[in-house]
Formats: structure tokens, C-alpha cells, sequence
């Protein structure tokens, strides 16, 4: 086992905390900008303002439309979130457990999405998008953070459905249960930490994409938080106060998502890691 010295932990445990001060200072920076108006930001960039005002969130939320925005956010995140973890879990459950022709065909499949990342393919989607007459809609963006989210999601979960003891099943299966009532009452509880590690790094994608929105999005109204933020850019100015506030607003939601996450998150990381 590695021994590490009583200096050698105290500069590591140095290192890690200048890291972590470097790392947080734009993040600061960006909170207490939220706080100023536009003349104080160009005055004083580093400092804190000289009155904390909430006018410039007030602004944001209700003239700029940001409430709007945080709603349709939430909106998309929340139903392709849940359409992943729906779709993953069970393909993963079936892959993982069951033994039938194509199998490893089928899965090799559902990995291929792995090798190709989403945006190379915005044209063709663009057209089915088109053909279906689903531009300018919510449907279309989860229809594509579905499609996105499942190759890895599956690839995780399968791994953690191998791990789990077939004993476990196969009692439940004596005791009469069906494989449906098996994967929701038997498996899902114990892959809680997987399912919240797909959840997060799922959450964050898509909370944070901006790059479909602006393909499939037109109307003001169906805008997402990341689009919306366009907005403050004007052709000759930038609303800085209202920007700041509004990155404000998107980055709080992903705080207190992962911290409330965080412990079942860290510990799929980890129960991954060591298996």
C-alpha cells in the first residue's frame, strides 16, 4: 500500500485547495457580478458591489422573459431525463439478462452511438425532424436528448445489471414474480447509484445544450435557458447585469441538483471503479 508522509499530505492537501480557488474564481466572480449593474461591473470587476440589488434578476426573470425560459428548461430536462432512465434501464435489463439471438449484435449496435457524436448527424435529424413535422417543439429536442442519452446510459447500466447476484432473481421467480415486477421491485432499488450517475450527467447535458435549441427552436416562447441567454447580446451592447443574473439562474438549479446527487452519484462512480 502507498505511504504517503505527513509533508507530502499537506502539500497535496495545498495543491488541492489553490486548484479549487483557481477554479472557483470565475464562478465568483460571475455570482457577484449578478449583484452590480452594468456600470458598476466595467468600474470594479473583482469587487463586491457597493449595494446588493436584486433589480437586474428582477429584469432578467420578468422583461427579458427568463422565467419562460427556466420553465421550458426544466420542462425538457426533466421528461428526457426520465424517458432515458425509462428506456436505458429496461434495454440494459434485458441485454444484461436474458440470452437470445442478436444479442451482442444489438448491443454492439446501441454502442455505435458512442463513436459518433450526435452533431455530425444535425442534418439528417434535421430532415426526419422536418419530415415529422415537429420543429419548434419540445418534442423534437427530447426526441434527440433521448436518442443521445441512451447509448451511454445503456452501456453503464448493463455492467451494474451484471453485477447484481442471479440468486436474487431467481428466488424472486419462485416466489412466483414476474420478470417485470423482478427489474422494478428487485433491480432498479439496488442500481440506485448507476441511475443516479446516468441522471446527472444526463441533467447536465441537457440543461446546459445549446446547440439544438438553436437548430429546432424559433418561437421566443419554446426558447431554453442556454438559447435565451443569447438575448442579452445585443448588435451594439451587451446587458451585462441582466447576463450575469441570468447565468445565475441556470447554473442554481445544477448546484443543488448534484448536491442533492451527489452521495448516490459518487457512489456509482466508485462501485463502478472497483468492480
Amino acid at each position: 500500500m502507498l505511504q504517503v508522509k505527513g509533508y507530502q499530505r499537506t502539500l497535496i492537501f495545498v495543491l488541492l485547495i489553490v486548484w479549487a480557488l483557481i477554479n472557483l474564481f470565475p464562478l465568483a466572480v460571475m455570482v457577484v457580478s449578478g449583484f452590480k449593474s452594468t456600470r458598476e461591473i466595467f468600474l470594479n470587476p473583482f469587487g463586491l458591489p457597493e449595494a446588493w440589488s436584486m433589480a437586474s434578476y428582477q429584469k432578467a426573470w420578468n422583461v427579458a422573459h427568463f422565467g419562460t425560459y427556466f420553465k421550458n428548461s426544466v420542462i425538457v430536462t426533466l421528461i428526457s431525463i426520465v424517458t432515458i432512465l425509462i428506456i436505458s434501464s429496461m434495454g440494459a435489463y434485458v441485454l444484461a439478462r436474458f440470452e437470445f439471438r442478436g444479442r451482442r449484435a444489438l448491443f454492439l449496435y446501441i454502442l455505435a452511438g458512442l463513436a459518433m457524436p450526435v452533431r455530425l448527424a444535425i442534418i439528417p435529424i434535421f430532415l426526419i425532424i422536418r419530415s415529422l413535422h415537429l420543429t419548434n417543439t419540445f418534442f423534437a429536442l427530447i426526441l434527440v436528448y433521448t436518442a443521445g442519452g441512451i447509448s451511454f446510459s445503456t452501456f453503464l447500466l448493463v455492467n451494474f445489471f451484471k453485477n447484481i447476484p442471479m440468486d436474487l432473481e431467481d428466488a424472486a421467480r419462485i416466489d412466483g414474480a414476474s420478470y417485470f415486477r423482478i427489474y422494478a421491485q428487485i433491480h432498479l432499488p439496488l442500481l440506485r447509484p448507476a441511475l443516479a450517475t446516468v441522471t446527472v450527467f444526463n441533467f447536465i447535458r441537457v440543461w446546459n445544450d445549446f446547440f439544438f435549441p438553436l437548430i429546432f427552436i424559433d418561437s421566443n416562447s419554446k426558447k431554453t435557458i442556454p438559447l435565451g441567454i443569447q438575448n442579452f447580446f445585443g448588435e451594439y451592447s451587451v446587458a451585462w447585469d441582466m447576463l450575469f443574473s441570468g447565468l445565475n439562474i441556470a447554473v442554481i438549479p445544477v448546484i443543488i441538483f448534484f448536491i442533492i446527487m451527489s452521495k448516490q452519484f459518487i457512489g456509482g462512480l466508485t462501485e463502478g471503479a472497483i468492480k
